[in-house]
């Protein structure tokens, strides 16, 4: 079975914790989980900073605070594994490894974070080349990667399609700009290179949009992959 994952951004999951979309992405990824083995990384989001924030206020270091964020994304990934109940592993894994182990048994398996000064995106990366994933999704807060932030550059030009080098080279030019935000950091950026994993940048705040992606080759996003063969269109999954 193809082996996807996912890294699902904690403002596109967690904007704030009242206003959560864990409702409106359970029943995608539980859709999902019925054709691909099924592996999601959780991200911070604005809970993170706040409790970041709150640590900085205390004088606390900068590795302290890091480990704040990944109690933060360790706990959102026990809510999104709350929400998706028995289509989950009832456990947030720690480490990739632990994720491999909770592999194959028909449940998607969720992680948070796992290093200080490692983003959750860099998790992903990472534990796709581990699983061998076939597909590797980042899904953001915006519609894919620029050459520049545009809200600052009118002549900021979206990529719909990008290497892994061409990828390294916006990331090292400091350039890297989805929105407002960097999409990609480069740990993440590198990981892709070496492991030859195609990589898909996606807006998450529609999650319909991830499902007409991936299964009708919808073009959205920027997706980055060399000379490898496009995994997309994925196969339909069976009816419940």
């Amino acid at each position: 079975m193809t082996c996807l994952v996912l890294s699902l951004g904690g403002s596109i999951l967690f904007p704030t914790l009242e206003a959560h979309t864990l409702r409106d992405w359970a029943p995608v990824l539980c859709g999902l989980a019925r054709s691909v083995d099924l592996f999601v990384v959780v991200g911070g989001g604005g809970e993170a900073r706040r409790y970041i924030q709150a640590a900085r206020d205390t004088r606390a270091d900068e590795a302290f605070c890091d480990e704040i964020g990944i109690l933060v994304t360790r706990l959102n990934a026990t809510l999104l594994i709350g929400a998706l109940g028995t289509a989950a592993y009832p456990r947030v894994a720690l480490t990739p490894g632990e994720a491999m182990e909770y592999s194959g048994r028909g449940k998607i398996v969720v992680m948070g974070g796992v290093t200080p000064a490692q983003t959750t995106d860099a998790v992903a990366a990472v534990l796709a080349e581990r699983v061998r994933a076939a597909l590797l999704v980042n899904l953001t807060s915006v519609d894919g990667i620029y050459s520049a932030d545009p809200k600052k550059d009118p002549a900021a030009r979206k990529f719909s399609r990008m290497t892994p080098q061409e990828l390294l080279e916006v990331v090292g030019s400091g350039s890297l700009a989805a929105g407002s935000n960097t999409v990609v950091d480069m740990v993440a950026a590198k990981v892709v290179e070496r492991s030859r994993i195609p990589l898909l940048v996606l807006d998450g705040r529609d999650p319909r949009l991830l499902e007409r992606v991936l299964y009708s080759a919808e073009d959205a996003g920027t997706m980055v992959i060399g000379d490898q063969e496009n995994p997309l269109p994925l196969e339909s999954p069976s009816p419940p």
